[in-house]
């Protein structure tokens, strides 16, 4: 393509493949569509091949003629009707030769010097029946190095026309408008508000002001052919002097660099724009994770604090029964009812009676409470659960999404949201209390026996704790006969009460810190089951979110540094060579 370059063209140009080279791994790495990817590839290719002239409109505004108009002979067929159906790619060549190529592109040769340095490419209208026709224009127009945009003066800009000129714009390209056939209109009036629409027009939609030029390439081409009366009529001379002056060697160069560039820029600000979108999708879930999580933590300590509530009650029941331990010796230690001490099975069931009493049957409901109160609080936070990823999935469908066919993040995150969903109304719809109590109860109960050492996982909560405190009686009944049988008297029996009622307190304490331990072990390790069945359905779902926050917060910085880096070069390159 290029012949021999000044060094700072040369840095240029190597500045310009090293760009590419980095936006096109970027592309790749982030998930970027096939055409895409093919888009800038073959911009990148072009590089190294002719500069591609790209002529476009609908059919029936005279693209064919405008060609055959500036090569200054007739090469293209041209018609009232879509005479082109394919593309046609004209080059330089020693004969006039047309050949049929392959996915609906045509080669012409021509023995035209200008197509030594230059190609030329005539596409189907934008408007033609076939949209075949349009899909292949529309792929053409990312490899053109510079667009001929034909409108024509009886019906400019057109509905399909400013669409076309929209999509050409979003690739970057340079474009050029020639309004042809301005030979129907009746006064100088008349043209200049054609070309005033039609440049008012492109303004608006492509954000500037592109050359216009008026032509007629009907007398254009007869002034060529023999009618030189015709070529002041025909307006074409301020066209082909722009070009020659646009088209020399140094603007070939820089419209060629501009060209990928302009790709790459368009590309690297759509990418930039699905990260934005991505990433706010995700802020979003990172919120309500952390809304998750911070719900799990105020459910911990609400467990803390109900449990501790909760054990006290039960730490109450055994205080009680010392408190009448302490009464019972009152009553029972006193010199006059020293025959009675001598019957210890009597004594043994009096205690049971008066001091154990309904001890058992009231820490087994205690402890019941305890259960269906973490089992309620167990549902009710699976309940919050489900009710927030519910609400966060018909934010999400009713959010208008973009770019959803790259890449599978919107089909990955859909999928891991609803499977946490799921999972959460699942256990909600399945949720058994009766069974999940009985769980926690029999585990308790296990637990207790362990702490204990009552042995028999078959016994209940009550039992066990009957046979705990029947020990602490038999043991306070040996107590009790020993002093009796020691001595009887005054100073003996007192003694014998004090040491009762601090044994007592000491078996009494011990069996509160087993059964406080062993209950409290036994919740606490349900209470972290119960979280960490949530924490084992969310976090799939969780990594999902952070790891895609960290890629598409690293694509974004790095789409937007190759965008701007592209947008700067263009800017570059725009500058007059002077100023170089």
């Amino acid at each position: 393509m290029f012949r021999i370059l000044t060094p700072g063209a040369e840095r240029q140009l190597a500045e310009a493949r090293q760009l590419l080279a980095s936006l096109r791994d970027a592309l790749i790495r982030f998930g970027a569509t096939r055409p895409d990817e093919a888009a800038l590839a073959a911009s990148i290719r072009q590089l190294d091949e002719f500069f591609l002239l790209v002529v476009v409109g609908e059919f029936n505004a005279g693209k064919s003629a405008l060609i055959n108009a500036l090569l200054g002979q007739s090469i293209l067929a041209e018609g009232v009707t879509p005479t082109t159906s394919r593309i046609h790619l004209l080059r330089h060549g020693d004969l006039l030769a047309h050949q049929n190529g392959e996915d609906g592109l045509d080669v012409i040769t021509a023995p035209v010097d200008v197509l030594r340095e230059i190609h030329i490419v005539d596409t189907p209208g934008t408007n033609a029946i076939l949209r075949e026709h349009e899909r292949l224009t529309a792929e053409f127009v990312p490899r053109s190095d510079l667009v001929l945009f034909v409108t024509s003066a009886d019906r400019p800009f057109t509905e399909t026309e400013r669409g076309f000129l929209e999509l050409i714009r979003n690739w970057g390209k340079k474009i050029v408008i020639v309004v042809n056939k301005v030979d129907i209109l009746e006064s100088e009036r008349e043209v200049d508000e054609v070309v005033a629409f039609v440049r008012d027009g492109a303004r608006r939609l492509l954000g500037i002001s592109p050359e216009v030029f008026p032509v007629s390439a009907r007398l254009a081409r007869r002034a060529k052919a023999g009618e030189p009366s015709l070529w002041a009529a025909s307006r074409f001379e301020l066209l082909e002097q722009y070009l020659r002056d646009t088209l020399d060697e140094a603007g070939r160069f820089q419209l060629k660099l501009a060209n990928p560039l302009g790709v790459g820029q368009a590309l690297a600000s759509r990418y930039a724009s699905i990260a934005d979108e991505r990433l706010t999708l995700l802020h979003d879930d990172v919120a309500l994770l952390d809304d998750v999580e911070r719900q799990l933590a105020s459910y911990q300590r609400d467990l803390d604090r109900g449990f501790e509530l909760r054990m006290a009650a039960v730490e109450k029941v055994l205080i009680e029964m010392e408190s009448r331990g302490h009464r019972y010796f009152e009553d029972t230690m006193r010199i006059g009812r020293v025959m009675d001490l001598l019957n210890r099975t009597r004594v043994q069931k009096e205690f049971e009676e008066r001091v154990v009493a309904n001890a058992p049957r009231d820490i087994e409901r205690r402890v019941a409470e305890l259960i269906d109160w973490l089992i309620d609080q167990d549902f009710r936070e699976w309940q919050a659960i489900t009710t927030k990823i519910a609400e966060r999935q018909r934010r999400h469908e009713s959010r208008v999404l973009g770019a959803p066919e790259i890449g599978s993040f919107h089909a990955d995150r859909v999928r891991l949201m609803e499977s946490v969903g799921g999972e959460a109304q699942r256990v909600v719809d399945s949720y058994d209390k009766e069974r999940e109590a009985q769980t926690i109860a029999d585990q308790a109960r296990m637990a207790v026996a362990t702490a204990a050492a009552a042995g028999g996982a078959a016994l209940g909560l009550g039992t066990l704790i009957t046979v705990a405190a029947s020990t602490v009686a038999a043991d306070i009944t040996g107590i009790l006969l020993a002093g009796v049988l020691a001595a009887v008297g005054f100073l003996v029996i007192p003694a014998r009460r004090r040491r009762a009622k601090t044994d007592l307190q000491e078996k009494v304490g011990a069996l509160r810190v087993r059964l406080t331990e062993a209950l409290r072990g036994e919740f606490d390790r349900s209470r972290e089951r119960g979280a960490e069945r949530i924490a084992n359905a969310v976090a799939p779902y969780a990594r999902f979110v952070h790891a895609e926050e960290t890629r598409w917060t690293d694509a974004r910085s790095r789409l937007v540094t190759l965008r701007d880096r592209a947008a700067s070069f263009l800017a570059e390159l725009a500058q007059p060579m002077s100023t170089k």
